[in-house]
């Protein structure tokens, strides 16, 4: 009976639960969307819009990028890198892809509470794809190259992205909060791409 109840208690953290015919975590969601959409100015919508727009630049050049300085200075380990930064990407697109496809969860503004979006994408909601892309740069990038440096700016440059995703309305938080799981598991999923200390 006892173990029943330890069970129990550690499901109920885990599942929502339902308010009002409604999950808790899915009325936290809409409270959050709706304060930020809320409280939005010119400036930072344009700042956000900005980020959200650039993320795959960001995310294909800096493989790329390098790619280009290890053929330049002949660095086989930053050729190594760039592999290992490009595939981790690559993985996790594909994972991305496939659990959109299967969860099927719709944005903020088709949901049951419509969120004002600032733009409506297609596709689905759940994860935050430019967010999974940004954290596995990030990630990959910081394990590369683990200098305060590189690791604090792609990892300001990751979680700003994040935010920017939700201050315009189309993901939720914990689409945002499965993507930064999702990239940062890819880039460790690849590791073993590294080159040899």
């Amino acid at each position: 009976m006892k173990y029943i109840l330890i069970v129990q208690l550690s499901l109920s953290f885990v599942l929502p639960v339902r308010v009002f015919g409604q999950h808790a975590l899915q009325r936290l969601d809409d409270r959050i969307l709706i304060n930020l959409s809320e409280n939005r100015t010119p400036e930072r919508t344009g700042f956000f819009m900005f980020l959200s727009k650039h993320n795959d630049v960001v995310n294909v050049g800096v493989p790329v990028g390098l790619l280009a300085a290890g053929v330049i200075t002949n660095d086989k380990a930053m050729r190594q890198n760039a592999l290992y930064v490009a595939s981790s990407s690559a993985v996790n697109v594909l994972a991305t892809l496939i659990l959109k496809k299967v969860i099927k969860r719709p944005r903020p503004f088709n949901g049951l509470v419509k969120i004002n979006a600032v733009y409506q994408p297609s596709h689905y909601s759940f994860p935050s794809g430019h967010t999974s892309t940004a954290f596995t740069t990030a990630t990959a990038l910081s394990h590369a190259y683990p200098k305060w440096y590189v690791v604090a700016p792609a990892f300001l440059w990751a979680g700003s992205v994040s935010f920017s995703r939700l201050y315009l309305g189309v993901h939720y938080p914990t689409d945002v909060a499965a993507g930064a799981l999702l990239g940062t598991g890819s880039a460790f999923s690849m590791g073993f791409l590294r080159p040899d200390k």
